[in-house]
């Protein structure tokens, strides 16, 4: 047996993927002993989820990265280097990089008479605890309306309110014929989530909410996002219950928060292709999908846990943020902070960087001294960067009182999760010595566009790219020599070459990239039909310029 079987079986068994009998409820409409191949040529297991038979307390590397496809298709979204996928060999070196807080956050914060009440502390004569927090609820970008829209806790626990805002930083609250406030579900709640659904033919279902109660989630559907109606409830779910779609495979995935008798926080995963209807799942139906480990740095003396998953498509991956709970303290509200994960198949993560991505303040007086969490729809694409929502209790001093809750707005280079850099600086990987330096070459792929971007930081440097066959041997004319050399700082950056009008001539059929990198950061590639580099991948919960759920417009 080689390394690669060995430890290809070794995974499914640790994952208990061989040990899988049945098919969660309501899951994608595949019979039994077929297996789906998604569109980056990973081929998922059958049957589908797996049915781990617990989870472990160390990181498990997912199977598409021990045993890749031979060739890797890239039509859908730009490439991003946060795992070792798209990687054979490199002597560029990986930097994690951090979202920054934007110097206007908070960016929303308890203003109004219904934002400031507690009922809860109005009753016992306690500590008020104002909010105006998205929990996880949703901020996104309507291309229909062309505004940024929020759903948010309004009041601690109260209700939920609606805000909209021309630019994503100043945020208006609409007074609205619900209530004759921004008030648009009336009712007492705890975790929420809101979802714009652009894929919808149907108007009057456009937008998707599910909101804990009870044990279960009530479920609505709304043609504006301010009139909702209630269509149903969800089987049984702990509180912070939260949903995503998942565009690669067109179903609902629903994170489930496990019972509150079940040992450590963790993620239970449902997965159905109606968000209404398929939703009725039973108590088992859910199986067991990730949670936090011992590579999870702890705060206190006690274990990290898993606290909530919030995720989105962006470009071609899952992205997961994971609220990460590190224990509390009867003097401070619980320090949650929020961590990175990736996901290529859509249940198996990649978690090679395990420092907090948007964390808490340790500054007494800030507005996100005590717990940080994410919003739903992750973030969003503006211009040349992303924009996440987080919501951030204030904490009063002395106490587990969460204090003023308010929202905050931070920011990241689009694609900026990870570059791979030369030369290379903190908090890297290396994987390869045996090529000169600032090299990194790709595994096999295979496109049907014609025009190379990349998204490269590279200012006192130069990218030259070179396209090989499968054994290595440069396919003329896309040689090191005659690329014209990409520099400068651009998320959008063409690659051409003397020779060729563009790869067309290589289409269907298997490459490998050749990236020589001279003193920068290369971000992603991808090859895209057109000429202004739209690159088909999809854009988390939207942004300016978009259409639609998938960017199609590129440069433009």
């Amino acid at each position: 047996m080689n390394r690669r079987t060995f430890l290809k079986a070794s995974l499914l068994n640790a994952t208990g993927a061989l040990a899988a009998s049945i098919r969660a409820r309501g899951g994608a409409a595949f019979a039994a002993g077929t297996r789906e191949t998604l569109y980056n040529g990973i081929t998922l297991a059958d049957p589908w989820p797996p049915r781990l038979r617990s989870l472990p307390d160390r990181a498990i590397t997912p199977p598409y990265l021990i045993d890749p496809p031979s060739v890797i298709p890239i039509d859908l979204g730009r490439q991003l280097f946060v795992d070792d996928f798209l990687i054979d060999t490199t002597t560029l070196v990986r930097t994690f990089h951090r979202a920054t807080y934007h110097p206007a956050s908070p960016v929303l914060t308890p203003a109004a008479a219904w934002e400031k009440y507690d009922s809860a502390a109005d009753r016992t004569k306690t500590h008020a605890n104002p909010a105006a927090m998205p929990f996880s609820d949703g901020v996104f970008f309507d291309p229909k309306d062309r505004v940024f829209k929020m759903w948010y806790m309004g009041g601690y626990n109260e209700s939920t309110c609606y805000a909209t805002s021309s630019d994503g930083i100043h945020w208006n609250r609409p007074v609205l014929d619900v209530k004759g406030t921004n008030i648009v579900i009336a009712e007492h709640r705890d975790s929420s989530t809101a979802w714009l659904d652009l894929n919808e033919t149907d108007p009057a279902r456009r937008y998707k909410l599910a909101a804990w109660h009870d044990y279960y989630l009530e479920q609505f559907i709304s043609p504006d996002g301010v009139h909702w109606t209630k269509v149903g409830n969800s089987g049984y779910a702990g509180d912070r219950t939260t949903f995503f779609f998942n565009p690669f495979r067109n179903v609902w995935v629903f994170s489930v928060r496990s019972a509150q008798d079940a040992g450590p926080r963790h993620r239970l995963y449902f997965e159905t292709p109606d968000f209404v209807a398929g939703a009725h799942w039973m108590k088992q139906d859910p199986v067991p999908w990730i949670g936090a480990d011992k590579a999870d740095p702890k705060r206190y003396s006690t274990p990290s846990e898993l606290y909530n998953l919030d995720c989105v498509a962006y470009e071609s991956i899952v992205l997961g943020l994971f609220t990460i709970f590190r224990g509390e303290r009867p003097e401070r509200e619980k320090p949650n902070d929020i961590c990175v994960g990736y996901s290529r198949d859509g249940f198996h993560w990649s978690r090679p960087d395990r420092e907090v991505f948007l964390g808490v303040s340790e500054k007494y007086g800030d507005w996100n001294w005590a717990n940080v969490q994410s919003a739903g729809g992750c973030c969003l694409v503006v211009g040349d960067q992303l924009y996440f929502y987080v919501s951030g209790r204030h904490g009063l001093q002395g106490t587990n009182d969460p204090d003023v809750c308010s929202t905050g707005l931070a920011t990241l280079r689009r694609d900026g999760f990870v570059s791979m850099d030369h030369p290379g600086t903190a908090k890297v990987q290396r994987l390869s010595s045996s090529l000169p330096p600032g090299t990194l070459i790709t595994r096999p792929v295979r496109f049907t566009g014609r025009h190379l971007f990349v998204n490269l930081a590279a200012t006192s440097g130069d990218l030259r790219v070179e396209v090989l066959d499968e054994a290595g041997r440069t396919i003329a004319p896309f040689s090191e020599a005659a690329c014209v050399p990409v520099r400068g700082d651009s998320t959008a950056a063409p690659v051409t070459w003397t020779g060729a009008p563009d790869l067309a001539a290589l289409a269907n059929r298997p490459v490998r990239f050749k990236f020589h990198l001279t003193s920068g950061s290369l971000y992603a590639f991808w090859v895209s039909a057109d000429a202004a580099g739209a690159s088909r991948g999809f854009v988390a919960a939207g942004g300016p310029g978009f259409t639609g759920p998938a960017d199609t417009v590129g440069r433009r």
